[in-house]
């Protein structure tokens, strides 16, 4: 048996097999088209909100007009009670409401400190952020407007007044993220979940299916014939993973290439430094793959399994959630899964354009974890392979 027939049997294996190709192909491509799809405006604009104008003066109208004119607020209803804005909150009318109080153009005569109220549904915060940012950034230019116009009252000149009516002036710059766009912030790593995930069910179901318990009733002259129990571990372990390696650094290319350009998001990264952190991620998935279908009694487990480490993935690799503030026990496992050092990797790589140098510690943990996930592998499969070698010389 030569290195071109064990090739040409496990290409046939991997394209024969129709549950795999589905996870690989379709799994990957849907979801480049489909996961972005909701973020494609990075963030919500124009939200509803009510205005409970008590005051009803001027000045009132005033806050109203530029509230309504900034792009995150949308007033489309006046109503007089904040128990109707309550109402309409609850129906989901509206996302917000802004309250003037009664006698708010008096107390500012007054030179009182009048207090405007916002309300708005922080069960969404995206939501809730949005509305209460398009308020804020009005009511603080008009608040700015009458600080300007009593100084100018009082006899300060006017150019002087309008640049220091505030003791500190703010110089507010996002970094990294400079839309504050939730395409920006959630999908690089999110593709790269996925690219973890598809390969983890694809190995497990090709693995699953060649070593799962229902194979020991098949017909001995099946299994003897079958390549994986012929050809030696080491050999069968080297070209699973080059082919399934070759496989998937196409796909990560898709995603880290064409998927990224076409929405728009940074790219930071040279490709030889991608590749440079690519080759022990997509390795270390693929033993971790085979050492799962290995371990599973029946290939349509590999699905379930991995489906079910999908959320707790996400939410501990560091991006959503600082890792600082979860249990350290939850920090310490999740070391073990590729998914979170490749997210954090990628994320400093091509997002903060971070240099490949300073990404030493990640690389060492994922070709630890590939060579771990192997050895686990080998050792497994050489066990699995015994006990059907052995079954079929007792037949």
């Amino acid at each position: 048996m030569t290195w071109k027939r064990l090739i040409s049997c496990e290409f046939y294996a991997i394209f024969t097999n129709i549950p795999l190709l589905v996870t690989v192909f379709g799994g990957v491509i849907i979801y480049s088209f489909l996961y972005p799809l909701p973020y494609i405006n990075q963030t919500p604009q124009e939200q509803s909100i009510a205005v409970i104008n008590l005051d009803d003066s001027q000045l009132s109208r005033t806050i109203e007009r530029m509230a309504n004119a900034t792009p995150q607020v949308n007033i489309t209803q006046q109503v007089y009670s904040i128990e109707e804005a309550k109402a309409l909150l609850i129906e989901g009318h509206i996302t917000g409401f802004l309250l003037i109080p009664q006698h708010f153009y008096r107390d500012l005569l007054l030179e009182k400190s009048p207090h405007l109220l916002f309300a708005g549904n922080a069960s969404y915060f995206l939501v809730y952020g949005t509305v209460i940012e398009g308020l804020v950034r009005s009511t603080s230019t008009l608040a700015a407007e009458v600080k300007v116009s009593r100084m100018v009252m009082r006899g300060d000149n006017i150019a002087l007044a309008s640049s220091q009516y505030s003791a500190i002036g703010l110089n507010l710059k996002p970094t990294f993220n400079a839309s504050l766009g939730y395409l920006n912030y959630i999908v690089p790593a999110v593709f790269v979940l996925i690219l973890h995930q598809t390969l983890l069910i694809a190995l497990g179901l090709l693995t699953a299916g060649q070593y799962e318990n229902k194979v020991k009733s098949q017909p001995i002259s099946k299994l003897q014939s079958s390549y994986w129990l012929i050809y030696p571990v080491w050999r069968v372990l080297l070209v699973r993973s080059l082919l399934m390696l070759t496989i998937y650094l196409v796909l990560f290319s898709f995603y880290f290439g064409y998927s990224f350009e076409s929405y728009g998001i940074n790219r930071l990264a040279t490709i030889p430094d991608l590749m440079t952190l690519a080759f022990p991620f997509l390795l270390s998935v693929i033993f971790l793959g085979t050492v799962v279908g290995l371990l599973i009694p029946r290939k349509e487990l590999a699905t379930l399994v991995v489906l079910l480490s999908s959320l707790p993935l996400v939410f501990s690799a560091g991006f959503i959630w600082p890792t600082s503030n979860m249990p350290t026990v939850i920090n310490i496992i999740t070391q073990f899964f590729p998914s979170t050092p490749a997210i954090n990797g990628f994320l400093r790589l091509n997002q903060m354009g971070d240099s490949i140098d300073n990404l030493v510690q990640i690389q060492m943990q994922l070709w630890s974890l590939t060579l771990l996930y192997a050895m686990i592998a080998g050792v497994l499969m050489t066990k699995k392979q015994g006990e059907l070698n052995r079954m079929i010389k007792s037949s």
